[in-house]
């Protein structure tokens, strides 16, 4: 019976660790290994534990999201990423079927899902409250890094991801998060505002442009959470967004959900000095960093309104959305 989508918030989930349980199966993993569910965003990510503490992080693809030709071409650049020591990402493990992408049916869902399981990392995921100066310099020079693979990488000729430019993110037709204007708390004064902020960003970018320079395949959510902080190691993690967009949103995304924190400004600054010991920074790069900021906080004001189900969106809500009220009113007054 295919009720899936039918079904409560914790009747989904119940039917998803029972398909996580399953999959474990497919894997040559030690016998009593335990799951249990770590996050729930756009996917399901769960750590597999054996009895003797070894443990693996194993993602339950969200149904309709990526093809199998695209997380494939995610896995390629991940590993291509590593095996470059550009940074320290996330490896994967093939099934006992050699193929490091597992399909698997439930007898409740339509379509099966897609299933990665990854060696586990080591290292705690920074919080905003921590002293982030050394972590964002380091990871200024990883972004440089992965830039600069990215523009010299032969991808595989059947590589396949998205493309994160104006239209996909804030466009009005068809963008990859939903509308800006369905997010939580959006009355008819913020839409109002937040619609000139977007105008603004998108004349912009208009003006910048997508030369191969300034656009190409990036991690495109490089938040706190998609990082683990080992030692002086910076780790990154969870390439599930990656895709063509503007190299310098890389630069904001590390920021999301806290783009109103006073310590904002110094972090870009301490990002910028990372970034220069690897790469040039460009001033027209530079002058545009606030613009991609903007840019990502109003997408996840999109991101926040369809994924209402999830822990992150909850716990933002309508103080999210108020917060960015002043962020335009500020942008406005700089560039519009």
């Amino acid at each position: 019976m295919h009720d899936f989508d039918t079904l409560s918030h914790d009747g989904q989930m119940a039917i998803l660790m029972e398909l996580a349980q399953s999959v474990t199966r497919s894997y040559d993993l030690p016998a009593g290994v335990d799951v249990k569910l770590l996050n729930l965003s756009e996917n399901a990510t769960y750590r597999v534990q054996a009895p003797d503490g070894q443990r693996w992080a194993l993602r339950v693809h969200r149904g309709g999201y990526h093809t199998k030709e695209a997380i494939a071409s995610e896995l390629a650049w991940l590993r291509d990423l590593r095996a470059q020591n550009v940074v320290v990402t996330p490896t994967p493990i093939a099934g006992k079927n050699g193929e490091l992408i597992q399909t698997v049916h439930h007898p409740r869902m339509i379509e099966p899902r897609h299933v990665v399981l990854s060696h586990w990392e080591a290292g705690v995921e920074p919080g905003i409250g921590d002293d982030l100066t050394q972590p964002f310099e380091v990871l200024g020079e990883i972004t440089a890094r992965m830039h600069q693979h990215s523009r010299q990488w032969r991808r595989p000729s059947w590589f396949v991801r998205p493309t994160w430019n104006f239209e996909t993110t804030l466009g009005e037709r068809n963008p990859h998060w939903g509308k800006w204007r369905d997010g939580m708390g959006v009355d008819a004064q913020k839409a109002a505002l937040f619609g000139r902020t977007v105008d603004v960003i998108g004349k912009r970018l208009l003006a910048y442009g997508q030369d191969e320079s300034r656009f190409g395949l990036i991690h495109c959510d490089l938040r706190l959470a998609n990082l683990l902080i080992d030692d002086d190691i910076v780790k990154v993690i969870d390439f599930d967004d990656c895709g063509f967009g503007w190299f310098m949103y890389d630069a904001a995304t590390p920021l999301s959900f806290y783009e109103h924190e006073p310590q904002v400004s110094g972090l870009i600054e301490a990002w910028k000095t990372g970034y220069r010991r690897v790469a040039k920074l460009p001033a027209a790069d530079e002058r545009e960093i606030p613009t991609f900021v903007m840019l990502r906080r109003i997408l996840l004001l999109a991101w926040i309104g369809s994924h209402a189900e999830t822990e992150t969106a909850q716990s933002m809500g309508v103080p999210y959305t108020e917060g960015t009220v002043g962020l335009c009113e500020d942008y406005l007054a700089k560039y519009g």
